[in-house]
């Protein structure tokens, strides 16, 4: 990494940019940007400014509002990978309640086109692939077009939005889909050794087939054919991690000085964990202190309402190192 171009990249994220309409305790807050690709660009590159991150989406510009990505053109983020078409933009309406919250999607960006991507990329490939979708917009034909394109970077899946059931009147709810189960089981195998994926305790115990316990989710992880690695967060549990060949990795969650919006909380883990594992040799050491460093971000970023709690490597570092957990 040391010889690279000037206009190389590190880290892609496709997936969409979703408008989030967010309701607190019954009331409806101003809509803010949201997205996987949101948090994880913007937790980056605030965490590292020299990191090189592009972004792969497709923006409807029917509702949605261009001011809304002014903290992204402040970054160091390339946007040339954004495709802007005359419909209407993903939309979500997140309702919490006690920590607890129901997800609506009231409008749908179109799928994501390997065919869109600019040749800027193609011909700069990254070291990492991260696949972040929202409402199962990156289809399995995607998934294969960018393992052939891109034949050495490492391959990391969100993977609330390959999973995701939305019914006819734009509910999100979170049962097992047989197809939707299969094609994920698909990308997996499909990926194999180049797997990073994270999941939370709701999305993995589907993938496990609803077998619930902690322990039993990450053994079933372990019957896969690949040497992924496989991140399960809890929230204010921590995360736990397993590689087949390694022991459970249990990662603790680190005190926030409070607590305001846990909403792309996963993002922001998944993002540091994946810049701290690509920086690193590789071992199971370095997977856990990643994973540290990872769980530290993320605790930022609750304590400030939208895309707006994320904090330098030099400030999670020092929360790592005083080492105040949640249990």
């Amino acid at each position: 990494m040391n010889n690279q171009k000037e206009d190389h990249f590190t880290i892609y994220f496709a997936g969409h940019f979703a408008i989030d309409n967010i309701i607190r305790f019954k009331r409806l807050n101003k809509p803010s940007l949201g997205g996987s690709v949101s948090y994880c660009s913007l937790a980056l590159s605030t965490y590292d400014q020299d990191a090189k991150i592009g972004i792969i989406s497709h923006v409807g510009e029917l509702n949605f509002n261009n001011s809304l990505l002014n903290k992204i053109k402040r970054k160091n983020i390339d946007l040339r990978g954004i495709k802007f078409s005359p419909v209407k933009n993903t939309n979500f309406v997140l309702d919490y309640f006690d920590h607890a919250r129901t997800l609506t999607l009231k409008s749908r960006s179109p799928n994501l086109n390997f065919e869109d991507i600019p040749l800027e990329y193609l011909n700069n490939p990254p070291d990492m692939f991260v696949l972040v979708p929202l409402c199962n917009e990156i289809p399995y034909k995607f998934v294969v077009q960018i393992l052939q394109q891109f034949p050495d970077a490492y391959i990391a899946v969100d993977l609330q939005g390959f999973i995701r059931n939305i019914d006819n009147d734009g509910k999100v709810e979170y049962i097992y889909e047989n197809e939707l189960i299969s094609n994920m089981k698909k990308i997996i195998d499909l990926i194999g050794d180049r797997l990073i994926l994270k999941g939370s305790e709701e999305e993995m115990n589907l993938l496990a087939s609803e077998c619930e316990d902690y322990e039993k989710i990450m053994i079933h992880c372990n019957e896969y054919d690949n040497n992924g690695i496989y991140i399960m967060t809890l929230g204010e549990n921590g995360s736990m991690i397993t590689k087949k060949g390694e022991r459970i990795l249990n990662i603790p969650a680190f005190k926030s000085k409070r607590v305001l919006d846990e909403t792309g909380a996963g993002d922001v883990y998944f993002s540091i964990f994946l810049y701290e594992f690509i920086h690193s040799n590789k071992s199971w050491q370095a997977v856990k202190k990643a994973a540290y460093l990872a769980s530290s971000a993320a605790s930022f970023l609750i304590e400030k309402k939208g895309p707006a709690g994320f904090e330098t490597k030099i400030k999670v570092m020092k929360r790592v190192n005083k080492a105040k957990y949640i249990n």
